[in-house]
């Protein structure tokens, strides 16, 4: 059994952001157990406790079920600091490499992680245009970098 523990703050600039989070946890997942409580402190926020087995998807429903975040969706300070992140670390290793920025990753690849927010390697195979290639080669550092901001 895992834990996932998630903010869902209710100002009106977090709350479907935030529920756009959970919604897409709970269908991408098996929950066994859940535990939430009211947190009123600098800002107002449900905290809710998930126990949980990964879902088991079949290779046709994992093929077929991409996330990509649209680019009129309106990002969050959190997300924004993350999209910035990305792509200054995009810049340096497309770069470093001698290649075009997009040959890392696209725009709308990386404002889809900001959104979606992978915890681990694995969760980058839900990212519209993230292949095998790119999860191998930058999966890593990716969700390195995530884990920081």
């Amino acid at each position: 059994m895992k834990v996932k523990i998630l903010k869902i703050r209710v100002s009106e600039e977090f709350i479907h952001a935030d529920q756009s989070v959970l919604d897409r946890f709970l269908q991408q997942n098996n929950i066994l157990k859940y535990e939430s409580a009211f947190v009123r402190d600098d800002e107002a926020y449900w905290s809710v406790i998930l126990y949980y087995e990964e879902a088991k998807m079949s290779v046709n429903e994992a093929k077929t079920e991409k996330y990509a975040a649209t680019k009129d969706e309106e990002l969050n300070p959190d997300e924004i600091k993350i999209l910035e992140s990305l792509k200054l670390w995009r810049s340096e290793k497309a770069k470093n490499q001698n290649l075009p920025v997009y040959f890392i990753a696209t725009n709308n690849e990386l404002l889809s992680i900001a959104k979606f927010k992978p915890a681990k390697k694995e969760e980058l195979c839900s990212i519209k245009g993230f292949s095998k290639h790119k999860i191998e080669n930058y999966g890593a550092e990716i969700i390195g970098l995530l884990e920081e901001v």
